[in-house]
This record gives structure tokens, sequence and C-alpha cells, in this order.
């Protein structure tokens, strides 16, 4: 006698939990093979040892009843049954992410050492004003490109280029949108919600599926899925927290809805904005080292090779490399997010 027999005795479902039983082929469980061969069925489990009523429990009592295998492949069917139709709408409307990334490795890739790091030093001095940070940033990359991993750490930075300015791009207009209505921040923060919080190795479950390995817009969607969520949140808040009394001047100059947003709001709203470029950056960093169970190209890949090789110097010093960058460009968009406070003042 199962747990819950008693259960669907009670509710009259005998007949129908019987009916399954019949078309079974044999016992569903060891602990019901042991008591036909005893002879005598399994006691019941103490108040202590009950379980909770879930699908497995309540399937052993009544075969008719589903088990939760069924509910997961139900879903994982369902996935497939559309898999070739998403694949054919999300094919051309990505592909220019896999062009972007592509073209950026190219880039970073072929451009010589000599000429891209004074380039890379230049946009930091312009970014920052700052000459402290400068020589932090080439002792830096001099240091990489010493151990032999300047490559992989171009590729890293080429791959972070593309998909934080993919993430502000597309995520800034969210933000704007969601500030200006009401309705709109109510449904787009569940969203939001929900990507913040799934672990990363989800959003690469159902791509894989819908995209080739080998695609190089199949890791650019988990990193811009992963990383889009603070530049669409602070974007929103920042300019929901312009002063009302700022507005209403504007509004008595005379201004349009699109001369407010970008002589006033967005000005206004930069330093929130900045503060969640600056975090999605950070975020996307993070990103890398799990996208590239999916062929992303960087640091990640040695990270990956020192946990698969067990090469403990090959995944420490590549995840000191990440570091590295991940100060860097904390750094600089932080000095930048200085300036423009500064500036403000």
């Amino acid at each position: 006698m199962a747990t819950y027999d008693q259960v669907f005795s009670t509710l009259g479902l005998e007949s129908w939990c019987k009916s399954a039983a019949e078309a079974s082929s044999g016992p569903v469980s060891m602990a019901d093979l042991l008591a036909q061969n005893a002879g005598t069925d399994m006691p019941l489990p103490s108040i202590w040892e009950l379980p909770f009523p879930s699908m497995d429990a309540l399937h052993e009592s009544c075969e008719a009843f589903p088990q939760s295998r069924v509910l997961t492949k139900s879903i994982e069917n369902g996935f497939l049954g559309i898999k070739d139709e998403l694949s054919f709408f999300l094919d051309p409307l990505t592909q220019p992410l896999s062009w972007f990334l592509e073209g950026a490795l190219w880039l970073f890739e072929t451009t010589p050492w000599w000429l891209m790091i004074p380039v890379l030093l230049g946009l930091v001095l312009l970014v920052s004003q700052s000459g402290k940070l400068v020589v932090f940033v080439a002792a830096c990359l001099l240091g990489l490109a010493f151990i032999d991993y300047y490559s992989f750490a171009v590729q890293t930075l080429a791959v972070i280029f593309v998909c934080a300015s993919l993430c502000v791009v597309i995520g800034v207009p969210i933000g704007i949108a969601m500030s200006r209505s009401d309705r709109l921040q109510r449904a787009v923060i569940p969203i939001l919600d929900m990507l913040q919080t799934l672990p990363p190795f989800v959003y690469l479950i159902p791509l894989i599926f819908l995209f080739s390995v080998t695609e190089p817009k199949l890791y650019g969607i988990a990193i811009i899925l992963y990383a889009i969520v603070p530049v669409v949140r602070l974007t929103d808040l920042g300019i929901r927290l312009v002063d009302k009394d700022v507005i209403e001047a504007a509004n008595a100059f005379g201004m349009t809805e699109r001369q407010k947003l970008i002589k006033v709001q967005i000005p206004l709203a930069l330093p929130n904005i900045m503060a969640g470029v600056n975090q999605t950056i950070m975020m996307s960093l993070s990103m890398v080292v799990i996208a590239s169970l999916v062929s992303a190209p960087g640091l990640g890949v040695l990270v990956l090779r020192g946990i698969r090789n067990l090469e403990l110097g090959v995944g420490l010093v590549a995840g000191l490399g990440i570091v590295i960058l991940a100060v860097i460009l904390d750094r600089t968009t932080k000095l930048a997010l200085a300036r423009i406070n500064t500036s403000q003042d």
C-alpha cells in the first residue's frame, strides 16, 4: 500500500487508477516489487517520514497520475516543436550580431600591438583624463603581452566592446520608454527581474538548440541578455529622478517632449545612465568566462582549459587577466562618471 492510496480512494478515483495499473506491464517501484514478493503491503511511513504529495509520490499510489518527468518532457517537446519556426525568425534578425562580433575580433586581432596599445591608451586618456590611470593601463597591457596573453585579452575586449555597446544602444531607449510610461514599466520590470535572477548557465540552454555553437551570435545573445538589465533600470530611474521643477521650467519655455528629453532629462540623468553602463560592462565581462563554454574567445577559454585539464597556473593567470581588464574598465568608466558629476555641480 502506497502512502497516498487513501487520498484517491476518498476522492472516488480508484477505478481511474486501476485502469492505468492494469495497462501497466509491471510494478512501478522496487518497493512494490519487494512487497509483492513478500506477500504483504509495505507499511505506511510515520508522520516524520511522510513525503510531500509531489507528482512522483502521487504516481506511486495512482499510476494514472502523471510523473514530474512528463511535465519536463512536455516542455522540451513543446520547445522542439517550435524550434524551427523560432530559428527561421531569429536567424536573420540576429545575424548582424555575428557580423559585428566577427568584425570586431578581426580588427582587434589583426591590428599590430604597437598600434593597438597606443590607441587603447589614447581612449583611456580621452575618457578619464587621468595620467595615472593611463600608466596603470599601459603596465597591465604590456604585462599581459609579456606573458603571451595579449591576443586572448584583446579578444575579450572585442567581445565586451560589441556586447556592451549593443546593451547601451538597446537598453537606453527601453529605459527612456519605461520612464515615460508607467504601464510599460510594470510590464518590463518582471522581465528584467527574470533576466537578473536566472543563473547564467540557463541563458545558454535554449540558445544552444536555436543556434549553432560555432556562431558568434550564440554567446553574444547570452552576454547581452545577462548584462542589459542595469543600463535599462538605471536609465529609467535616472530620468524619473529629474527634478519636477526643472521639467516645469522647460514646459514654461515651450520645449517639446523631444527637446525636454534631449536637452534636459538625458543630461541630468547621465550620471545614473553612466552608472548603468559601468555595471553592464562588468556583467558582460563576468559572462565571458561562462560563454567560453559555447565557443566565446578570449581569456575565458584559458580559464576553461585550466578547469578541464587541471592546469592550475593557466587558470589562475587567465583569471587574474580578467580581473585586470575588469579593474581597467571599472576605473575608466568611474572616472568618466566623476567628470560628468563634476561638470554638473
